[in-house]
């Protein structure tokens, strides 16, 4: 890598892997194109990331679905596909990003370098993003007991209130009332049902944490990112 990184927690056990992986936090600014951040401001601070990771940034419009890319090596510069949820790849010198404000970042990594990186809201892990990017890995050659997750910082189960449509969707059970849903605690179901072994969950909630991190529920219009980078 090369250049500063920004402010950022840190997801220290992917460093065995040879990856650099974070969040970054309100201190960095926001990511947004959406919000009332000038939009150069927004821009500066995505290039900015570009040269710190190497020069090799993938991201994506994202539209709470279940659709992983996965990036093959060969290009240079920011890429950033149309309606996509994930990013894979089997290449040390590729950088993947999401951005978030209460959903999950999802971190995936194998001790061959290999890694995935999911955004996942309500939507995305009701229809399953968490198979998909597990499914990219393994199409690469990466079985899941061999993978590290790490469920990065986003709302937690004690501020997340849904609807009780929204509750049936995510929980496959029903709710008369509005009720609280854990997604990260979900998502972690959902990898060992996937075989992965090794889970681990951040302290961190975006809506308690609020001084740290943009929060939708917040009402924050700022956005952070997730990354997952080739180590310095």
């Amino acid at each position: 890598m090369s250049g500063a990184l920004p402010p950022r927690e840190r997801v220290a056990s992917f460093a065995v892997l040879g990856l650099a992986a974070f969040t970054t936090t309100r201190e960095a600014g926001s990511y947004g194109f959406t919000d009332a951040a000038p939009v150069q401001d927004v821009n500066d601070r995505w290039f900015s990331l570009l040269r710190a990771t190497g020069g090799r940034l993938a991201s994506a419009h994202q539209v709470h679905g279940a659709r992983v890319v996965t990036h093959q090596s060969g290009w240079d510069g920011w890429l950033r596909v149309d309606s996509a949820d994930g990013h894979a790849t089997a290449h040390h010198d590729t950088a993947l990003v999401v951005t978030v404000a209460d959903c999950v970042p999802v971190f995936l990594g194998h001790p061959n370098g290999a890694s995935a990186l999911l955004h996942a809201g309500w939507r995305g892990v009701a229809s399953g993003i968490l198979d998909a990017g597990v499914f990219a890995l393994k199409a690469i050659g990466c079985h899941p007991r061999d993978l590290v997750m790490h469920l990065g910082p986003a709302i937690c189960g004690a501020c997340y209130e849904v609807g009780p449509d929204v509750f049936a969707q995510v929980m496959r059970r029903r709710s008369e009332t509005p009720a609280l849903v854990d997604l990260r605690a979900l998502l972690a179901d959902q990898a060992r049902v996937a075989g992965i072994r090794q889970v681990e969950v951040s302290a961190c909630c975006t809506r308690c944490h609020n001084n740290r991190f943009f929060s939708h529920r917040a009402g924050d219009g700022g956005r952070q990112v997730a990354v997952i980078a080739p180590s310095a």
